[in-house]
């Protein structure tokens, strides 16, 4: 499904949960797209929840550019695409947003707009390899829902501190998270069924 947005179209490929009563919207890392390993596992998490999955590919990607677009144009076609989603497909559920890597970053930034009533980062970059002097732990911080971060231990993007509503679950591996694929989806699977069920 392609959807307009102020940057150019993105594409929206939609998972549908049977009875669903919530939607999880989740987006790619800087350089990858909608299938990596960890955005699969969080993707079957969310069906067994009964949580039906929007996964988002940024106009970007969707032009065939490798390089990010600026943080404000991201942010501005990631809250146009959830806004025809809400208004149409998952009209009525709560709205969990999240992705890996840059895409958690979005998530965070927009929170507030997109009316996310909480927010999954997988790989959350803290800052660039090398510089922990270039934090964005404030990105993380200004979020005011519950956060679920999955994190590599041997992540090179630094590892986020736990904070209120915010909860750090380290997994065996890197940047990646392909290396306990079943921890990834076990932990989505058990926030996921914490955070909705109020």
């Amino acid at each position: 499904m392609m959807v307009e947005t102020p940057h150019g179209p993105a594409r929206v490929h939609l998972h549908p949960a049977d009875d669903a009563h919530a939607a999880l919207v989740l987006g790619h890392g800087a350089g990858g797209g909608v299938t990596s390993q960890d955005l699969v596992a969080a993707t079957e998490a969310a069906l067994a929840e009964g949580v039906s999955v929007a996964l988002v590919e940024q106009p970007y990607r969707v032009a065939g550019r490798r390089s990010p677009a600026p943080a404000h144009q991201l942010d501005a076609a990631w809250t146009a695409v959830v806004d025809h989603l809400v208004e149409g497909k998952l009209g009525g559920l709560p709205l969990v947003a999240g992705g890996r890597s840059l895409g958690a970053r979005v998530a965070c930034r927009t929170a507030e707009r997109t009316g996310a009533v909480a927010v999954l980062c997988l790989a959350f970059p803290l800052h660039p390899p090398g510089r922990p002097d270039a934090s964005r732990l404030p990105e993380l911080e200004a979020v005011t829902v519950p956060v679920l971060v999955v994190q590599g231990e041997r992540d090179p993007f630094g590892m986020p501190p736990a904070g209120p509503g915010r909860t750090i679950v380290p997994v065996r591996g890197d940047h990646a998270l392909k290396s306990d694929l079943a921890a990834v989806t076990e932990t989505v699977r058990a926030w996921l069924r914490r955070v909705l069920s109020g």
